[in-house]
Formats: C-alpha cells, structure tokens, sequence
C-alpha cells in the first residue's frame, strides 16, 4: 500500500475526503518534515544560547523580501525549472522570464510538485531557510538575503522603467 493509498481507504483517517486525488499523507508528511526541522532548529539554537531577543524590523523586511524574491525564482523562473521538471509539467511562458508549470504525479511526487508551482506554498519553506541562516549563521545570511532583496528592488524598477516607457 502507498502512502497515500490509506487516503481513499474506508475507514482510513482521510476516508471521504474528495474523490480527486489529494496526496493528504504526503502532505502530512511534508508538514511533519518542516516543522520537524523547525524545532530541532529551534532546540540546538536554544541549547547554544543563539536564539535572539528579538527579530528587528529591519531584519523582518530583509528577510521578507528575500523569500518572497527566493520562492518565486524557484517557483516560476525559467532558469530554475530544471529544479521543478522531476515534479511538474511544463504549460507556458508567463513573461518576465517566468513560467507557468503545473504538478504531475501522484502521492509524494504531487505534493512536492504542488509545492514547487506555488511561490505562496514554498515560502514558508523559503523563510524557514532564511530563520535557520539567521540562528545559525546571521551574518551570511544579511548577505545572501540582501543579494535577494536588491534584486526584487530592481526587479520593481525594471517594472516601473517598462511602464513609463510604454507610457511615454
């Protein structure tokens, strides 16, 4: 039996759920893998006194805007969608560089390629990266995370020059 099999199963925890195949035990498993990683994170950050007082607000934007620049490029950009392929099928350019992909598959391979299609899904697990860079290695990560960050603000720029020049 498949992991997921149990989710159509009678009787099973997910039994009735829908007739359209929702990987639930994947997701499940998924959920568990995150916020596993999470807490162990946050335990070994606690026992080696690493944890912060506070996150400072300049921080909550730094890091903001990287994950949001950091999930889309590994949920839309063309470059990137040798990462995704495994887990998605390819169904147009969406500009800017960007695709629009969906997921294929079944069990664990359709949750992870759920996850892989949506910018909004992974940057939890984005930000997740971006929380443990900070604990563990806080310095590095200013820097990655404002390599992210700048390239969003150019990324709005490049919009706005677009924009005006279409205007103009």
């Amino acid at each position: 039996m498949k992991s997921d099999d149990f989710v159509k199963t009678a009787g099973g925890p997910f039994s009735g759920y829908s007739d359209e195949d929702h990987p639930l035990g994947s997701y499940a498993a998924l959920a568990a893998a995150f916020n596993g990683g999470l807490a162990g994170l946050l335990l070994a950050a606690r026992r080696g006194d690493r944890l912060p007082e506070r996150v400072s607000a300049g921080d909550l934007l730094l890091l903001g805007t990287a994950t949001h620049k950091l999930s889309r490029l590994l949920t839309k950009d063309k470059v990137t969608s040798f990462l995704r392929a495994p887990f998605t099928e390819y169904q147009s350019s969406s500009g800017h560089g960007e695709v629009e992909e969906k997921p294929r598959g079944k069990g664990l391979q359709l949750a992870i390629g759920e996850l892989l299609v949506c910018p909004y899904c992974l940057a939890q697990w984005v930000s997740g990266g971006f929380l443990a860079g900070a604990i563990l290695a806080p310095r590095a990560t200013r820097v990655v995370a404002s390599l992210f960050a700048t390239l969003t603000v150019a990324d709005f720029l490049q919009l706005a020059y677009k924009a005006t020049e279409e205007r103009a």
